[in-house]
């Protein structure tokens, strides 16, 4: 069985070694949005990328969205295994996808029909927004597929397994960036294209995913009697998920006004963003992924009741996650000018010189956001969700604020520091609430369900 106990052995280790698996295995999730713009940005033009960039803010919002009640949802899974009560996996198993469907349902459905006006509201340029639909409408369309995919591969880390669904989100990249062109170009597909190719990679990796658990993981598999499930049972899922799809949420509301002050600015400020932020989520991956992993982490030494090991796990990754924070952040400020070309071609100066001041900002305070994500995950994964909330309302006022009134003063550079500013807000709290709360109390999160 390729599951793992995090509730023995050195906390250093297994948080290392669940992290690197979980750090290719965020990339390779990220290269998706990565590939879809490099692509149509390469083949169709800059205004195709611009339509693109425009879809990607709402596209975003939906994606985090389903991460977070995914990731949510899964926390009490994890808490049930690490608890050893594993009939209550089981149950978890499929109120997870009870819950997963009607909620994908429901918001593909009112974003299928209420993308365009949405777009229109965001001051999305008329000569784009056609293409913007056109992209995003396929995604909603097809949002419950992207669910159940998404889901599967939490489920499995939940139990400690990192590295089976970094294979199968590399297996299905493959085959996204060989289907891309043919859909784009050869059949004559254009911007919807690099949507449809997504999905039908989505399809295939839903089916690994199924595959996987029904062969290596039986504690995942849903037996008949697992889907008499009660009120509450499904309370104690949603209590988590819905703060957790709300937080994860934040940086993608933020967006959108950052969306709204870009599209003032025209196209090439729109296109620049478009492909930074691409470049920009795949440079956060190593600190998301070692949040991730102290969720996993702190779930199941929680439900094992080892609080002096949660703690001890917080200050290891500590060192871990802003080490990685500094060496990315060097990175983008050295090599952000050669990203940005590989976009768009040397030719398009105005767009690599944006771009290039976007990674510069956002990759000296990377470190802030390296500490976010350890506080923020720990606490989520200990049942706690009021304090985490609280922080990513203060993420969003920043991010707007900053976006709204810096643009008018600064332009371009202004919207950039958004994001720093953004993860300052929601840092301090979220650092006081750990230490007020995880560090000192013995019991901080909510009761398992009995």
């Amino acid at each position: 069985m390729a599951i793992k106990q995090m509730t023995a052995g050195d906390p250093a280790k297994l948080i290392f070694f669940f992290t690197m698996p979980l750090i290719a295995g965020n990339i390779v999730q990220q290269l998706y949005g990565f590939v879809d713009t490099l692509l149509v940005g390469r083949f169709l033009g800059v205004q195709a990328l611009a339509s693109v960039g425009c879809a990607m803010a709402l596209m975003f919002l939906c994606v985090s969205m389903v991460i977070g009640l995914t990731s949510g949802m899964t926390i009490y899974t994890g808490q049930m295994f690490g608890a050893t009560r594993y009939e209550r996996v089981h149950k978890s198993v499929a109120a997870c996808i009870v819950m997963g469907m009607i909620i994908a349902i429901i918001l593909g459905g009112l974003g299928y029909f209420y993308c365009r006006d949405i777009l229109e509201y965001m001051d999305t340029p008329a000569d784009v927004i056609d293409g913007a639909v056109a992209f995003i409408e396929v995604f909603f369309a097809t949002l419950p597929l992207g669910m159940m995919f998404i889901l599967g591969t939490q489920l499995i880390r939940a139990l400690g397994d990192s590295k089976a669904p970094t294979i199968i989100f590399s297996i299905t990249l493959g085959i996204n960036i060989l289907l891309e062109p043919v859909y784009m170009l050869w059949f004559g597909w254009g911007i919807p294209g690099a949507a449809w190719a997504t999905v039908t990679c989505q399809f295939v990796g839903l089916i690994m995913v199924v595959y996987y658990i029904w062969k290596k993981i039986p504690l995942l598999h849903v037996r008949k009697s697992d889907w008499e499930l009660n009120w509450y049972f499904m309370y104690m899922h949603i209590r988590l998920a819905l703060p957790m799809a709300f937080q994860s949420s934040v940086i993608a509301l933020g967006i959108f006004f950052v969306q709204v002050a870009l599209n003032k600015l025209g196209p090439a400020a729109v296109a620049s963003f478009a492909a930074a932020m691409r470049v920009d989520s795949i440079a956060m991956m190593p600190m998301m992924s070692f949040g991730i992993a102290m969720a996993a982490y702190t779930a199941q030494n929680y439900g094992a009741q080892d609080f002096d090991r949660i703690r001890e796990g917080v200050r290891k990754c500590i060192y871990m996650s802003v080490a990685f924070s500094i060496l990315v952040g060097i990175f983008n400020a050295f090599c952000g000018i050669w990203i940005m070309e590989a976009f768009v071609g040397a030719d398009a100066v105005e767009v690599i010189e944006y771009g290039d001041i976007y990674l510069l900002i956002n990759g000296s305070t990377y470190w802030i956001l390296a500490l976010l994500f350890i506080y923020r995950y720990t606490l989520q994964g200990v049942g706690q969700t009021i304090v985490p909330t609280i922080a990513g309302i203060m993420e969003l006022i920043m991010r707007a604020g900053a976006s709204i009134y810096l643009a008018d003063i600064w332009g371009y550079t202004g919207v950039c520091f958004a994001n720093p500013l953004a993860w300052l807000g929601s840092c301090v709290p979220l650092a006081i609430a750990y230490y007020a709360t995880v560090y000192k109390r013995k019991n901080p999160g909510a009761p398992l369900v009995e």
